[in-house]
């Protein structure tokens, strides 16, 4: 679950690692949530996900300050929440020009914390 003030080209790396996330794991459910009042918004992102052929993480539109209960915290650009089963297992808020590389691929690389384990697959016996 992701929160957006504004699309920007880190949070659009963002949304396409998490496609490919998403698209190699189907237990993983991704979506942005842009707070943002903006009247273009929603042509915006159509031309993002068909720019970038994003395809596994919803994009939606919501009020500058966010869905009631979940006090996104105002000063941040973007807010990074994996969560699995209601349970909060990571929660990142970046302020404006924070979000980067190393904080997508540490996003990325924390993304095995909120995903089912692996069943090893077992061997017929002949």
């Amino acid at each position: 679950m992701v929160f957006a003030r504004e699309a920007s080209n880190d949070l659009t790396s963002l949304v396409k690692k998490l496609d490919s996330a998403a698209a190699a794991n189907k237990k993983l459910n991704t979506f942005v949530v842009f707070l943002n009042d903006d009247e273009k918004m929603e042509g915006k992102l159509k031309e993002m996900a068909e720019k970038e052929k994003v395809k596994n993480v919803v994009l939606a539109i919501d009020n500058p300050a966010g869905p009631d209960g979940y006090e996104i915290n105002k000063d941040a650009d973007v807010t990074v929440v994996l969560y699995n089963k209601r349970k909060v297992e990571v929660n990142h808020a970046y302020r404006k020009g924070e979000l980067n590389t190393a904080a997508i691929e540490k996003i990325i690389s924390e993304l095995p914390k909120i995903l089912p384990a692996k069943k090893e697959e077992k061997k017929e016996e002949k």
